[in-house]
């Protein structure tokens, strides 16, 4: 046999053992698909679809439920956080409530003018502190417990409690307290409104000084030097 023969005899030889190669392996290819499908039997089928059947029913049984007790609200009140959901909100106590003596009912501010001096957080004003302060600062009182200062020319203004109700009879007493001090001219009744004026702005200050306070205008404004200088220009 020639070279250029056995050559030959080789290719096909490579060719016929590489068809069988490829045939083998499908045949072993269809022999594992039969073998998978052959695992799954009958009986595990219907037992999956029993097991799909149930979980249908316990589903279905499931939403009844959530719906004959509103769901809707049950959800809502699912917390994501207990312990801060469950704290409570911050309780802030209101205002509380200044007294306005009766005798200044009604009357605006071309007849009155009115200063209150009080803590920002309206902490009470002790007797002990209210009555240094008056006498301190040369005040009064007359027949019906108010305070006032007297100059020459009369009473000059009057001072009233914020607390009701109203009057300082029992200033001297330890258990007196107040929420402040509610300084005002009735400017009807004086016969030099900006003399009265300026004298309650220097009494003022002293109670300022004197009760660490600060200075309001009705009904819960801070006084400003621009309110005063308004003020004066009117009284001038």
């Amino acid at each position: 046999m020639d070279a250029a023969t056995f050559r030959w005899v080789l290719i096909v030889i490579a060719v016929l053992l590489g068809i069988a190669i490829y045939l083998y392996g499908l045949h072993q290819t269809r022999l594992r698909k039969r073998d998978a499908i052959e695992i799954l039997t009958r009986e595990e089928i219907d037992s999956a679809f029993i097991e799909d059947e149930q979980l249908r029913d316990e589903l279905d049984s499931l939403s009844q439920i959530l719906q004959d007790n509103d769901a809707d609200d049950e959800l809502d009140r699912i917390q994501i956080n207990p312990i801060r959901e469950t704290q409570p909100a911050p309780f802030t106590l209101p205002d509380p409530e200044i007294f306005i003596p009766s005798l200044l009912d009604g009357k605006g501010e071309d007849q009155v003018i009115s200063y209150f001096l009080r803590h920002d957080d309206f902490r009470l004003i002790t007797g002990e502190e209210a009555h240094a302060a008056v006498q301190h600062a040369g005040l009064d009182s007359d027949k019906d417990g108010y305070l006032i200062y007297r100059q020459e020319n009369g009473i000059m203004f009057r001072v009233a409690s914020l607390t009701a109700p109203g009057h300082f009879f029992d200033i001297a007493q330890l258990e007196f307290s107040t929420l402040g001090f509610n300084c005002f001219i009735e400017l009807e009744d004086c016969g030099n409104p900006r003399l009265a004026y300026e004298a309650m702005l220097k009494k003022i200050d002293e109670l300022v000084r004197l009760l660490n306070v600060k200075v309001y205008k009705p009904p819960q404004e801070l006084l400003t030097i621009g309110d005063v200088s308004d003020i004066r220009e009117r009284l001038a």
